[in-house]
């Protein structure tokens, strides 16, 4: 099982989000003929909501177990429960609120309006890892779904900034983000790298210089996407434009 960097270009957003959701709810199937149950860590954006969409729409989502799926999240913004601009809160409109998810297995950051300060909400979700990490930080996530930045940021680990060194702890909180919100939670790199699979999946011609610049081999502290590796596979799912300055040579065409 090779653990190498993919790339699968796809000719736009559509056929992105829709083949990113087809792959997801097959590797789902098969995951769970393997295991109890699986953990599967989201992320927010756009193309994110895009394709959870797609696999609310798909008729095959009926096949999953979905009481056997763990939810969790890269990364959040320090922002009220509900807030339209929290991570969670895309995730919920796209396709959570249509599965029949006990409870539990859903495990979002704390909200601003929690009661905790944003170290001890960043505790907190180190300790719900951890409590379902058979004796590890964190579980060893199935899939880890990340975007990427037009500066190669992942989850809310920056470029220039200390979050992507972090390896001591699985969870950090982030100050002046460069990025609105300023405050922010995230998982820190170890326990991303940790995932069996790791899909970015990027759009837009904006996306095409950090990816270009990640599978080139730059530094993950100038480009943090170019330090995230999963154990198992790593696939960037994208589409034509960002794909841009990506040696032909990485490059699967998925059409």
């Amino acid at each position: 099982m090779t653990n190498e960097r993919r790339v699968l270009v796809h000719p736009d957003k559509g056929a992105l989000a829709s083949s990113v959701s087809a792959r997801f709810i097959t590797k789902m199937l098969d995951i769970l003929d393997d295991q109890p149950v699986a953990h599967v860590v989201l992320t927010g954006g756009s193309m994110a909501g895009a394709v959870l969409s797609s696999v609310a729409a798909s008729p095959a989502r009926t096949s999953i177990d979905w009481s056997r799926v763990h939810f969790w999240w890269g990364d959040e913004r320090w922002l009220p429960a509900g807030d339209a601009d929290r991570n969670d809160r895309v995730a919920d409109d796209a396709l959570l609120d249509d599965l029949d998810l006990p409870a539990a297995n859903v495990h979002r950051f704390a909200a601003s309006d929690a009661g905790l300060s944003l170290d001890e909400a960043a505790d907190a979700y180190a300790k719900e890892l951890a409590a379902h990490g058979d004796g590890e930080d964190a579980p060893a996530f199935d899939i880890t779904f990340l975007g990427v930045g037009p500066d190669g940021h992942i989850a809310s680990l920056f470029p220039h900034r200390s979050g992507i060194q972090v390896t001591d702890r699985p969870v950090i909180a982030v100050r002046n983000s460069p990025k609105p919100p300023p405050e922010r939670l995230s998982l820190t790199r170890p326990v991303i790298n940790a995932s069996q699979r790791i899909w970015l999946v990027l759009a837009g011609a904006d996306k095409a210089s950090a990816l270009g610049l990640a599978l080139a081999g730059a530094s993950r502290d100038e480009v943090p996407v170019a330090g995230i590796k999963g154990r198992r596979r790593t696939v960037f799912f994208v589409d034509s434009d960002a794909a841009a300055e990506v040696p032909e040579e990485l490059i699967a065409r998925d059409y």
